[in-house]
């Protein structure tokens, strides 16, 4: 997510999805935002002081806190599924296993969700994450007008994934069943 405005000559805006290590240098976190004011003052104020040891954290923060790691952890986690649950199910194809292209699929339907979840969540962040920079800079008198959030191509792809994940799903449920009703006929 790239956030980009210029306000006026004097101030730009930048939103950008990168940590900062340079506090001194006029940069504040947000947890995966850093808001910037460039200007003839250099302007900052951080969201999140990392120093205080969590005692300036509000209950808004402490929310965007969660929500970074809740779409941190399932992101990662879907993709893991998506690998094991892939290999399983091509083993199980192989092997004419029932078992495990049953396994297999219920982990890709599960892989699946966990991808939409992690993906809804991101989008819920980013927004709040938003919402967040635009009190701030309402605070600090500077119109964010114009600026808006931008996903990109990867929101596109995580939604092909999540797609891509249930087809895979019902395909290894479909040959389970298949095998299932090959043995049948075979044992009458």
């Amino acid at each position: 997510m790239v956030l980009t405005s210029h306000v006026s000559e004097k101030h730009r805006i930048n939103l950008v999805k990168k940590p900062s290590v340079e506090f001194l240098g006029c940069r504040g976190y947000t947890g995966s935002a850093v808001l910037r004011l460039d200007g003839p003052q250099k302007l900052c104020q951080p969201f999140v002081n990392p120093f205080e040891g969590g005692q300036n954290l509000t209950d808004s923060y402490r929310h965007l806190l969660s929500m970074h790691g809740t779409f941190m952890v399932m992101l990662p986690l879907s993709m893991i599924i998506m690998v094991v649950g892939g290999l399983m199910g091509f083993i199980g194809l192989l092997a004419r296993a029932y078992l495990l292209l049953l396994m297999s699929g219920v982990l890709l339907l599960l892989g699946a969700l966990s991808s939409l979840t992690g993906v809804s969540v991101y989008m819920a962040y980013s927004s709040a994450v938003f919402q967040e920079a635009l009190c701030l800079a309402e605070q600090m008198g500077v119109n964010m007008k114009g600026v808006q959030i931008l996903y990109g191509w990867s929101l596109v792809l995580a939604w092909i994934s999540s797609g891509t994940l249930l087809f895979t799903s019902a395909g290894f449920l479909l040959a389970c069943r298949t095998i299932t009703t090959q043995r049948q006929e075979l044992k009458l």
